[in-house]
Formats: C-alpha cells, structure tokens, sequence
C-alpha cells in the first residue's frame, strides 16, 4: 500500500444479529481501534446504525450503511436516503453490493445514481465491482469489471468521495479466495481504469479494497499488495477478534 492512501477496513454486517448483539460487537470493536492507524468502518442493518452510532462515538471508527437510495426523499416505501443516514451520522454507504445487484436487480447505472446522490449528501459511496465464476473462467473478468467500473462510477469521483471494492462474485462466502497473483492483477486493471475515467492523479488517490472470504489468516499477503488498500469483511466481521486481526495485517 502507498503511503497517501490510508488503509480502509470496512466490516459489512450485512442481514445479522440483533440490536443487542450489533451494540455489543460494536463496544468491543471501539476498545481496539483506536491503536491502528487506519480507518476502521462499521455497517450494521439500518436499523440498528443510530445505536451502533452511539456506542462508537467517542472513538475513531467510522459508522457506514450497507446501501441507500438515488434519491434525496420521495414516495420510495421501505427505502432509505443519504439525507437520512447522514442524520444518523454516516460517513459511508456501500452501494452495488453483488448481492445487491443480483437479489434486487440493480443496473451499472441505478448504482452510479446511488453513488452520486450519497455525494450529495456528503457521504463517501464504496462502489462494489466483481465478477462472476463463469467470467473468471471464461476470461472476461477483467471486461466485466472494466464495464462495471466505467458504468457505475460517476462523473467527478476522487479519493474523498469514492472507495472502489473488488469482490470477486465466486468467492464471497465460499470459502474461495483468489490467489495474490490475481487479486495484484485485478485491482492494478481497476486503477488503471479509473485513470481512464478520472485522470491519474485522482485514480492514484482513490482506495480500491478487497473483499470475498477475507479472514485473519489470508489477509496479510493480500493486504500487502501494491494496489489493495484494505478490505470489504463479511462473515469475519462478527466477531471482533477476527475483526482485529484482519486491521493487524495492514500494519
């Protein structure tokens, strides 16, 4: 990892635990980050972000959504905007998240309209990227996530805004992780196609993260890597222990 880039280790919680439990991990979490320099980022369900809110905020974690909508306010039942996590004291939002696109049928472009409206709102859009088992094995990965990026990415992107994060479609929780020689190949394509976009100095800015099956003891080689600038946890974001040990492997 380079030097102007501080290191991103982001915990998506995604569909668990209950407001108890998300309020306990949270405390346990808060009484080891501040030792890392790094930053460190929950995203709990949305119901449970004002009292994970709570109990991080005299430390230095960051508090983030698991998605929002393109739209400021509006007749969207059951949808949640940027406005209105950023009143809850959100910094970040996930937004394309595989699952995401896939259960919920989410385009390139309803993405980069997420990503765009959470700016509005001041809040920075981690943008998720990946590919298919079938593209990976076909050898259209890297055309599958160049178009992802090229769409889903808007206009005006930087490093203060915008976090890219590969994950591999085929290895998010299966236990599958990509070799380090494919991670280094993936993410150094990614920043070469933001520098399409964006211009280099802008693209050397952003922060690409990794993600799919990133546990504490596969973390250190990939975190390691030129290009990889931190990590998308899932499953090994629930317990806190494995949590740590994953922002270990940055240091």
């Amino acid at each position: 990892m380079k030097p102007n880039r501080r290191p991103l280790i982001a915990g998506n919680w995604k569909m668990n635990l209950n407001s108890s439990t998300a309020e306990k991990l949270a405390i346990e979490v808060a009484a080891q980050a501040d030792k890392f320099d790094l930053d460190i980022l929950l995203c709990p369900p949305s119901i449970y972000l004002e009292r994970v809110g709570k109990a991080i905020n005299t430390s230095t974690i960051h508090l983030g959504a698991q998605d929002c909508h393109g739209n400021p306010n509006g007749a969207h039942t059951g949808d949640i905007s940027p406005p209105m996590l950023r009143d809850v004291g959100c910094e970040y939002t996930i937004v394309g998240h595989s699952e995401r696109r896939a259960d919920h049928v989410e385009t390139n472009q309803i993405v980069a309209a997420k990503a765009e409206s959470a700016w509005a709102a001041g809040i920075t859009s981690i943008i998720c990227v990946g590919e298919t088992d079938d593209e990976r094995s076909s050898g259209a990965a890297l055309n599958s996530v160049s178009a992802q990026i090229h769409s889903s990415v808007p206009d005006g992107a930087d490093a203060k805004n915008t976090v890219i994060a590969y994950e591999p479609i085929w290895a998010i929780g299966s236990g599958k992780t990509p070799t380090t020689t494919e991670v280094a190949q993936m993410h150094g394509a990614i920043r070469g196609f933001l520098k399409q976009l964006v211009g280099e100095k802008s693209a050397q800015g952003i922060r690409i993260i990794y993600g799919g099956s990133l546990k504490a003891n596969n973390a250190r080689p990939l975190m390691a890597l030129a290009d990889v600038d931190g990590g998308l946890i899932g499953g090994a974001s629930l317990t806190a222990l494995e949590f740590i040990a994953i922002a270990e492997s940055c240091l």
